[in-house]
């Protein structure tokens, strides 16, 4: 099954220098991914993270191998995600762009999903759902610790 999502998110009075170096650190990632229990470094831009989903028919632990490629500074990159657990496989491609806007930053996710198993027959409304919150949550938390780290 094959997915487009598509996700932006405004980081109130935050410039995008301040966005790029919290979204570019471990720490704050694991912190701001929902019940993500490790994210370690395991390469030159590589990450596995340990996940858990409860969303549905949407459930279990989901191993992740993450990669950031393209990185153009502070401007966008391209994130590549391999995740596997018993519901079944997604592999996602996403393009992350920030640009400046009157209000902060605006952060724009376009990527492409592709899924198996499980995954795949509960339908692109389950995983297309499932993305969205865990996205919505996420860019909720990096501003939380975008604003801390800028001591706002």
């Amino acid at each position: 099954m094959e997915l487009e999502i598509k996700h932006k998110y405004t980081f109130k009075d935050l410039s995008k220098q301040e966005v790029w170096d919290v979204i570019q650190d471990p720490e704050a990632l694991q912190a701001a991914l929902p019940n993500c229990e490790t994210f370690e470094e395991v390469g030159d831009e590589e990450y596995k993270a340990v996940m858990k989903i409860n969303m549905g028919a949407i459930q279990g632990e989901f191993t992740a191998d993450v990669q950031q490629v393209d990185k153009k500074e502070p401007d966008s990159y391209r994130l590549l995600v391999k995740a596997k657990g018993k519901p079944g496989e997604i592999e996602a491609d996403a393009n992350m762009i920030l640009d400046e806007a009157d209000e902060g930053t605006e952060l724009s996710c376009i990527a492409e999903v592709g899924s198996t198993g499980l995954m795949a027959t509960v339908g692109q409304r389950m995983v297309g759902g499932v993305a969205k919150v865990v996205l919505g949550q996420f860019f909720k938390d990096i501003e939380k610790q975008a604003k801390q780290a800028a001591g706002q």
